[in-house]
């Protein structure tokens, strides 16, 4: 498997990546995953670095990616040593090592397309000039009707839809973070704190809606950025009640979920799945969602959490107030996240996945063992 992004990074790809490489290996597969990364940074066991990576724009945000010789040099080797009866990689038009896999690989290829932006110039100057790599894909993937919908347009053809999965028992039971949630009401955000498409500014704005109203009500933000800024852009009169985590580990990520009344994700767009509306199903926590495609999809159309004018945050203020007033409703909305979120467990997800190596498998003249 080809993760296109720094593994030191977080991110929904490299999330996925890690928790299908896991799901396939508790299934019986041999796995081996190749990214950017510095041979000094730690890795799993079945993790490959390929060097480091560099910024890049890319889909609203900045990528880091890896296209030098020395990638390439390891992505080839890499290629050749193992003798894969697959290769799976994730984002092949983006400049970085799913690209490199692809020109040098001779076996079944399968690509998942993550990217769900209908107008990218990027994508669309791109797949003119990469038919030597993406011909060679044998079997697509898109992880929402977003991202699928981006692969027709730019490329034509057709992708299997098979969403983004979590692994639902690292999420239902945790406890909460010392002092949290409290009696006076809290919400919670987890994402990319200086990333525009997050929406971050929009709940900042909503939470002094609230604030203003709810002497005891807080804001718990969790991700990497920096904190001066964000706590910069809340009005002073309500800094006191913003709580900035930064990056989190994993243990703590689910026991920020069981920390807030309310979780909220304000993406304003560019989301094609949207990772933390599963993981903060898994948790049981309600939610308040921008009304994205593709969080509409998710939340199954908000019966399994409220949904708000995307970029709107009076209507965000709205909705979070809602549900801070309304116990039944908060647990009514967490009892059907955690019902909807059954379909995207990751042993779930793997299983369609491996069903997708199997249909190319003998394409490519080769015969598929299923543990």
């Amino acid at each position: 498997m080809v993760c296109p992004y720094t593994w030191e990074v977080p991110g929904g790809v490299q999330e996925h990546i890690k928790d299908l490489a896991e799901a396939l290996i508790g299934l019986g597969h041999e796995v081996s995953v190749i990214t950017p990364a510095d041979d000094d940074t730690p890795l799993p066991d079945y993790v490959v670095p390929a060097g480091r990576a560099i910024p890049v724009p890319y889909n609203g945000s900045v990528a880091r990616l890896a296209f030098g010789f020395l990638s390439a040099a390891r992505v080839r080797r890499w290629v050749k040593e193992g003798g894969f009866d697959v290769l799976h990689v994730h984002e092949p038009a983006a400049p970085s090592l799913s690209l490199l896999a692809c020109w040098v690989a001779d076996g079944p290829i399968v690509a998942t397309v993550h990217t769900a932006n209908p107008r990218s110039r990027a994508l669309h100057a791109a797949y003119p000039v990469l038919p030597t790599a993406l011909e060679k894909i044998s079997g697509w993937i898109a992880v929402s009707e977003a991202a699928r919908t981006t692969l027709v347009e730019h490329r034509g053809g057709d992708a299997v839809l098979i969403p983004n999965g979590v692994t639902v028992r690292r999420y239902e039971k945790a406890s909460p973070l010392p002092g949290w949630p409290g009696t006076g009401g809290a919400l919670g955000f987890l994402g990319r704190m200086d990333e525009p498409r997050k929406g971050l500014n929009v709940l900042l704005r909503a939470f002094e809606l609230l604030a203003s109203e709810r002497p005891g009500l807080r804001l718990l933000v969790a991700g990497p950025g920096d904190l001066d800024d964000a706590r910069g852009r809340v009005a002073e009169a309500f800094r006191d009640r913003l709580v900035l985590l930064g990056r989190v580990s994993q243990e703590d990520k689910a026991r920020f979920y069981h920390s807030v009344d309310v979780f909220c994700a304000p993406n304003t767009g560019g989301e094609s799945f949207g990772i933390v509306l599963i993981e903060a199903m898994a948790a049981g926590a309600p939610i308040v969602a921008s009304d994205l495609d593709a969080f509409r999809l998710v939340l199954r159309d908000g019966r399994a959490g409220e949904l708000f004018p995307a970029g709107d945050p009076a209507g965000l203020a709205a909705a979070a107030g809602r549900l801070l007033d309304d116990p039944f409703l908060r647990g009514r909305l967490s009892a059907a996240a955690t019902d909807a979120v059954r379909a995207y467990d990751w042993p779930m997800v793997a299983r369609d996945v491996v069903k997708v190596y199997e249909a190319v498998v003998p394409a490519a003249g080769k015969v598929a063992v299923a543990p």
